[in-house]
């Protein structure tokens, strides 16, 4: 397994980066062939905050982090987290394929959009200037829409601890996004089947 660690705010240390190791090993007897792993240790102000990824071998990523006083309860309580999921979807992880070389994946992106009224006080008639908002790029995230099927896509979304994924469909290609509702199921959007 391919293991590296980013230090951000803080220190380098051997200490922390051995300590850091020896707990995503302890992930492995329950991950199916996990490639690589990929721990950011960062500190702000008082706090010390882990995020972890794992890559497994069928393109799904395992994804936790923690913020706490101690670095080293950061790291226990993160790999607890990961240990917890993983056990929780073991046999769907087992069960699901590795993907094929020659599939590639569709890029997408995610923009955050802002909304700013200009001179828009609330008191009196709003001329036709007013009442058309401006609208500006806030930050934009570029992705690529991983083939799967509609059930890997919620176990990814549940692993990633997102509020949506997009994905494709792995047999006809379609593009799709699952989110999880406020009452707990999951939703569906996804572009018509061809005719």
């Amino acid at each position: 397994m391919q293991f590296a660690v980013t230090f951000r705010h803080m220190e380098p240390t051997e200490a922390l980066k051995s300590y850091a190791r020896e707990r995503m090993e302890r992930v492995r007897k329950y991950l199916p062939d996990p490639i690589a792993c990929h721990v950011v240790l960062s500190t702000e102000r008082h706090n010390h905050r882990i995020d972890v990824t794992f890559q497994l071998h069928n393109g799904l990523a395992i994804a936790g982090h923690e913020i706490t006083e101690n670095m080293y309860s950061s790291i226990d309580l993160c790999i607890a987290k990961i240990e917890r999921q993983v056990r929780k979807y073991k046999g769907k992880l087992e069960g699901m394929r590795a993907r094929p070389h020659n599939v590639i994946a569709l890029p997408w992106s995610h923009s955050i959009v802002n909304e700013a009224f200009d001179g828009v006080d609330g008191q009196g008639p709003q001329t036709d200037q007013q009442a058309n908002p401006e609208f500006s790029v806030v930050k934009t995230e570029k992705f690529h829409a991983q083939p799967m099927s509609v059930a890997e896509a919620i176990v990814q979304l549940n692993l990633l601890h997102e509020p949506f994924l997009v994905f494709c469909h792995d047999t006809d290609q379609r593009v799709a996004v699952v989110y999880k509702r406020e009452d707990g199921a999951y939703g569906l959007i996804e572009t018509p089947a061809a005719v």
